[in-house]
């Protein structure tokens, strides 16, 4: 028990192991939406706009979350614009929005010279760097998102996997639309001081795969996603004090080995539940396996409900 308790004697350690707590457990259940929406680029490409607009709010005097928010929550109304009508795929409209933003950021470093000690942290992620101001931001950030998604539940697993039959029944998705994208674009803010730009999009999409490999239930997802999330951020921040490794980077290929573990324990179930359908006919043996082709989501949605 002692080798847990020797990294709480720092502050630094304490408020960083908070805040992977907090942006674990964000991220879990942002990314359970992002992942079902096929939306898995949009966490990077956002990350880079936000990144784009810190710079350009340095330039200006502005907080480094405003002027990241505000270029982040345009990009993603840009990109939901551009998306409309379909003439333009999402990932071809994330990649030059984006894209552009994060360029703009780059030319404006290059005529400054400089780049900011919150500029950098940004960019490749300072979790030891939190501070008690940041540990409010991330904490109002993380309740507000868990308090809005778990309130619009339903409306929201609906328009995720059937917006057409979501505005049947009254379900105004393209508000809905705009309101994930502004949490998204919170949560990616908040994220950005943990793992950096980088690696952003690998802190949304690993806690949800793994829980996606572990379920096929909606409700559960979300937990199961929150859950792991928080593991990932406490057992990365503790793995990277004990080996003297990057924080955010630690965090990351943790995920990865915590979702490469779910894989081997879903083809593990699944060889278990083939040859539990073993029948035999005679000489004859045979399996009826479970077809999953027709397992789709909407099924999911039926179960939740």
């Amino acid at each position: 028990m002692q080798i847990f308790l020797e990294p709480l004697h720092y502050e630094f350690f304490r408020h960083g192991l908070i805040a992977a707590v907090l942006v674990g457990a964000l991220c879990g259940l942002v990314g359970v939406h992002v992942v079902l929406r096929g939306m898995s680029y949009v966490g990077h490409g956002l990350s880079h706009a936000a990144f784009g607009g810190a710079v350009i709010g340095f330039v200006l005097n502005f907080n480094f979350y405003i002027g990241a928010g505000v270029m982040g929550l345009f990009a993603a109304l840009l990109i939901n614009q551009l998306t409309k009508n379909r003439k333009i795929k999402s990932d071809a409209a994330i990649g030059i929005v984006t894209t552009a933003i994060f360029a703009l950021g780059v030319a404006v470093i290059s005529q400054q010279r400089n780049l900011n000690k919150s500029l950098e942290s940004a960019l490749f992620g300072n979790i030891l760097g939190i501070t008690n101001s940041d540990l409010m931001i991330i904490g109002l950030v993380t309740a507000i998102t868990m308090s809005i998604m778990f309130l619009s539940y339903r409306s929201l697993l609906f328009a995720t996997f059937d917006q057409e039959a979501a505005q049947i029944f009254g379900i105004k998705t393209e508000a809905l639309q705009l309101l994930f994208a502004l949490l998204l674009t919170l949560s990616v803010i908040v994220a950005m001081n943990i793992v950096g730009v980088t690696m952003i999009a690998a802190a949304l999409i690993m806690p949800a795969m793994t829980a996606r490999m572990l379920t096929d239930r909606f409700s559960l997802m979300q937990l199961y996603s929150i859950a792991i999330g928080v593991v990932i951020g406490a057992g990365g921040m503790y793995l990277s004090y004990f080996f003297n490794v990057a924080s955010g980077a630690t965090i990351v290929l943790f995920g990865a080995f915590i979702f490469c573990l779910s894989v081997m324990i879903r083809h593990i179930r699944e060889r278990i539940t083939l040859q539990a359908n073993l029948h035999r006919h005679g000489n004859l043996i045979h399996s009826h396996p479970v077809d999953n082709k027709h397992h789709n989501h909407t099924d999911e949605i039926k179960n939740d409900n």
